[in-house]
């Protein structure tokens, strides 16, 4: 097959010496992350891309993604040790995982889990691999009204699958188109929300944003918290992984399971974080016994971490054939991309070959490679946490400074990091969700851009988002899942009259 002799061209650009240490790099520089709290893979993405710049698009992606695949191998380690969730999807780890190491049982409770984000992040890059070849070539038909529709679905899917109110991830969406639209008009070349500023006129750049979204609020979080690091100490012997080892081929039914429910919600986009969940919910009910849940079970260690990683992998989909991010991490990569000189999407896999399949061939590799690092490591990565939390706040501020100033060289875009680091800090006291903002930040341009093309083509009709089956399906798809949490809140109603009566 086709893709498999370009998957082995990917495979030469990855063995490459300069690529298999930045993928070594990240990996390392992605568990340290993971196990930090306060931080994540976007966080940790937002904050380093700006060290990327240098590197070729092959060489800096390489990296990035592996500092994705390490901060998912890291969140396990202080769930399980410490009881601290170090990724949100990784809440789910402690039900069973803290249990486990509190019986003795933490190098068991490790192996699986990291065994289990393995297979997880495997299936979902085998389905990368023979899957988005044939979305990008049949989104090579898409013109511009089918792009706006795959972009409304795309924003639709965060306003009616959110966990969190609709409204608030309604408002903090129409907050990132606003960013977005700040600077120079892509079209009529006129200046729009400047107000006389000339840092303005080139607009909000979107890598200052995040990294005073994601990493700067994070660590005022997590200051205001107050972190204190007690925990089982971390002792991983071959013995007990081959023991545990032979224990895992009898949860295979569960870990097929828990990858498809992981890659559906990771490309649909609902997230790791509900994907963990979601899994652990399904095994926990379908168990002979669920009562013995979050008492020790290897079974809700397997599900939620092979969950997680099968989410954060299959939401690089979308972003690579489409150019839709699934997730906030796929999101900032999406802006490095971009930023690099790359326009992700169908056109990618025909323009780039080298990089989408060094790309997809370092999701191979560079989960071998992490779940070798992270069995062999334990003890030291988890050994980080015993550094107070004040000296490393310090550090990760410096960085964040460091990269909002190299972005553009200018001392206004460390304003703006603290400013947008506020205003993070806000938002998720007050619930709101970032990711709809980030994503509607990268995508604004793009999608004004279509919707303004459609509308040329059409003589300003809007129904040309209507005129063929596709896009029309597509608009319709997304007005039903936006509008699914009033149709659920309607049928709730209905049927709560309806029950009055016989009570």
């Amino acid at each position: 097959m086709e893709e498999i002799g370009l998957l082995m061209q990917g495979f030469g650009v990855v063995l490459q010496p300069q690529n298999l240490l930045l993928m070594v790099a990240g990996i390392v520089l992605g568990v340290i992350i993971g196990v930090l709290p306060g931080l994540g893979g976007a966080n940790g993405i937002a904050i380093l891309l700006p060290l990327t710049f240098a590197m070729p698009p092959v060489s800096a992606i390489i990296m990035l993604s592996c500092i994705y695949w390490g901060a998912l191998f890291g969140g396990a380690i202080t769930s399980i040790l410490f009881n601290i969730p170090g990724e949100p999807w990784s809440v789910a780890t402690t039900f069973d995982g803290y249990p486990m190491a509190q019986q003795g049982r933490a190098g068991e409770a490790l192996t699986a889990a990291f065994t289990s984000s393995f297979v997880g992040a495997l299936f979902a890059v085998i389905l990368i691999t023979f899957l988005a070849p044939l979305v990008a070539q049949f989104a090579l038909r898409f013109g511009p009204p089918e792009f706006f529709a795959v972009m409304v679905l795309s924003f639709a899917s965060f306003i009616g699958l959110s966990k969190g109110s609709p409204l608030k991830a309604l408002a903090a969406m129409m907050a990132g188109f606003l960013l977005a639209a700040v600077g120079m008009d892509g079209v009529t070349g006129t200046l729009r929300m400047t107000y006389g500023s000339m840092e303005l006129m080139r607009g909000i750049d979107f890598l200052v944003v995040v990294i005073g979204l994601f990493g700067l609020s994070e660590i005022l979080v997590s200051i205001e918290e107050g972190l204190s690091f007690k925990g089982a100490r971390a002792k991983l012997s071959m013995g007990i992984v081959l023991q545990t080892w032979k224990q895992l081929p009898k949860h295979w039914a569960l870990a097929l399971r828990s990858s498809v429910i992981g890659c559906w919600m990771g490309i649909t986009p609902a997230g790791a974080t509900p994907a963990s969940f979601m899994s652990y919910g399904v095994a926990r009910r379908t168990a002979r016994d669920p009562e013995s849940f979050g008492k020790g079970r290897i079974e809700g260690v397997i599900a939620p971490e092979t969950a997680a990683h099968a989410a954060g992998t299959s939401a690089l989909l979308p972003m690579l054939a489409l150019g839709v991010p699934g997730s906030p991490t796929a999101a900032v990569l999406l802006g490095g991309l971009i930023m690099w000189g790359l326009q992700p999407g169908p056109m990618l896999f025909v323009e780039q070959k080298d990089f989408v399949w060094g790309l997809i061939a370092s999701m191979y590799l560079g989960n071998v490679v992490g779940l070798i690092i992270v069995l062999a490591c334990v003890p030291w990565f988890a050994a980080i946490l015993r550094v107070p939390f004040s000296i490393i706040a310090a550090i990760i501020l410096m960085v964040c400074a460091i990269g909002a100033y190299t972005v553009n060289t200018a001392e206004f875009d460390i304003v703006l990091m603290l400013i947008f680091g506020v205003i993070g800090y806000v938002m998720k006291k007050l619930d709101y969700p970032l990711a709809p903002l980030v994503l509607a930040l990268v995508l604004g341009d793009r999608t004004e851009e279509s919707f303004r093309q459609s509308l040329l083509l059409s003589q300003g009709s809007t129904g040309v988002f209507f005129q063929n089956w596709l896009c029309g399906g597509i608009m319709t798809l997304a007005i039903g899942i936006a509008g699914y949490p009033l149709i659920s809140k309607a049928v709730g109603l209905f049927r709560r009259r309806e029950l009055k009566p016989a009570q």
